[in-house]
């Protein structure tokens, strides 16, 4: 009877951690799967992303050649180029933007399906995700990355710890990334319309994100409440600092820490919403 419930992908007792594993894996790989079938958004979403890091990178070159020393909040050219141009491959891996799907099923009712489920929808929904920022690194973080060391002189790492750093990074902020859009999606729980706060984190998360400009080009005091009091530089502000080596080795990992901090308090937030939704939770039309 065990054999059969690995098979199946339920827990069974003799191996609780296995099989939750094994089932976490496969959600992963479905994710991933599902994903992969988009070929021409792909392409797409490739090329609209290379055509708007082209202007960014000009943008903030620019910006760079105005300054009186030329390194604006202490990025050089090379670090700049990086920044926009890892920051355009990453766009789709952290997935910003554009997932609806559970307050699209809160609002039809499809929620209670999902709460019937062996597996919570917040950790179903966490493995679908990482499935999707794993397809997404394999296929859309390489293009802008060629087209900017193609145009752009790119920053090529120093430190044997800067990339370990940065792949632990990108994993923390689609991690935060994932909670923070759930925590917004679940929100249908209680306003049954959910566009208007995905509107708001939409503008709100691209813009104290880090994606059009560096965030340390606000004022000092402001980035470090920003940072300290919000999840938002976790996303995108924190692996491209971390990418673009534009502090010392202590300050890099620091930021990785900071992140790690932030990926625990947002899951276990999104977590108990989840909880007194479910509470009060009213199936629409029955």
């Amino acid at each position: 009877m065990d054999r059969l419930d690995a098979r199946v992908l339920t827990i069974s007792r003799n191996g609780p951690f296995r099989a939750s594993a094994t089932t976490f894996g496969a959600l992963i790989g479905s994710g991933f799967r599902r994903y992969s079938t988009y070929r021409q958004a792909t392409i797409a979403g490739t090329f609209t992303n290379i055509v708007f890091g082209f202007l960014r990178c000009y943008v903030l070159l620019a910006v760079a050649e105005g300054s009186a020393d030329g390194l604006p909040a202490g990025y050089d050219a090379e670090q700049l180029a990086t920044y926009v141009w890892v920051g355009q491959g990453l766009l789709s891996v952290i997935g910003l933007w554009g997932w609806t799907e559970l307050a699209d099923r809160i609002r039809t009712g499809d929620i209670a399906a999902d709460l019937l489920r062996p597996v919570p929808p917040l950790v179903s929904y966490l493995a679908a995700d990482l499935g999707r920022a794993l397809y997404a690194m394999l296929t859309r973080l390489g293009g802008p990355l060629l087209a900017g060391a193609l145009f752009f002189p790119l920053r090529t790492p120093t430190r044997w710890q800067t990339v370990p750093l940065f792949a632990v990074s990108v994993l923390l902020a689609v991690i935060i990334c994932f909670g923070c859009r759930y925590v917004v999606n679940a929100s249908a729980y209680w306003l049954q319309d959910a566009r208007g706060p995905i509107m708001i984190w939409t503008l709100g998360s691209g813009v104290l994100g880090g994606l059009y400009f560096p965030l340390r080009l606000l004022p000092e005091e402001f980035v470090l409440t920003l940072w300290l009091a919000t999840p938002l530089p976790s996303l995108l502000q924190a692996p491209l600092d971390v990418i673009a080596e534009r502090d010392g080795p202590a300050l890099q990992a620091g930021l990785v820490v900071v992140q790690v901090v932030w990926a625990v308090v947002v899951l276990l937030l999104a977590a108990l919403v989840q909880r007194r939704a479910e509470r009060r939770l009213v199936v629409q039309g029955g």
